[in-house]
């Protein structure tokens, strides 16, 4: 038995924009906490209702990705663990964890910036929300600011990789 959703008010393309803007500005935040730069927020009826960006390094709790804690943060704000009507905008495409988290918190709508080749449980390496099990659909759409979701990432791991570089360089044994 599928739960049915009624629609959404359509959003327009600048809406989403703006929604995706501030979850880059807190992808920003875990960029210089040193966390993977991820960001999302909640948004129910126009306004955010809930922010996060990935911190499970800096809180010691492998759960806290940008979702989790966005998710988390809204349905603290609304006083209800169901977060019907609502949409997440998250600058990367959500894994496996997340995308179930999307389920029981019954979100309407996920809106995210740029695939995940690796681990993205929507499109890339799993269709995970097409699965017939769930009782529960989510309207999607992707690549909404891609490029400047997929830049914050790329720029990250290079400065890690300089990084390892330089440490790399710095303690090997000097040649004669």
């Amino acid at each position: 038995m599928s739960e049915k959703n009624e629609p959404l008010k359509p959003t327009t393309k600048s809406e989403d924009q703006a929604f995706m803007q501030a979850a880059l500005e807190q992808a920003q935040l875990a960029f210089e906490a040193g966390e993977v730069p991820v960001g999302a927020v909640v948004v129910l009826d126009g306004k955010i209702i809930g922010c996060g960006f990935n911190q499970p390094i800096t809180s010691l709790d492998p759960s806290a990705h940008a979702e989790m804690v966005a998710l988390r943060d809204a349905a603290r704000n609304i006083g209800n663990y169901r977060l019907t009507g609502a949409t997440l905008y998250v600058t990367v495409e959500p894994c496996t964890m997340c995308s179930g988290l999307l389920v029981h918190s019954r979100i309407q709508r996920l809106v995210y910036g740029t695939t995940e080749p690796k681990a993205g449980a929507v499109e890339s390496a799993i269709e995970l929300l097409d699965q017939p099990f769930f009782n529960h659909t989510i309207e999607r759409s992707g690549g909404v600011l891609a490029q400047e979701c997929s830049a914050i990432m790329s720029e990250f791991f290079a400065q890690r990789r300089a990084a390892k570089k330089r440490l790399k360089q710095k303690t090997a044994p000097a040649r004669e």
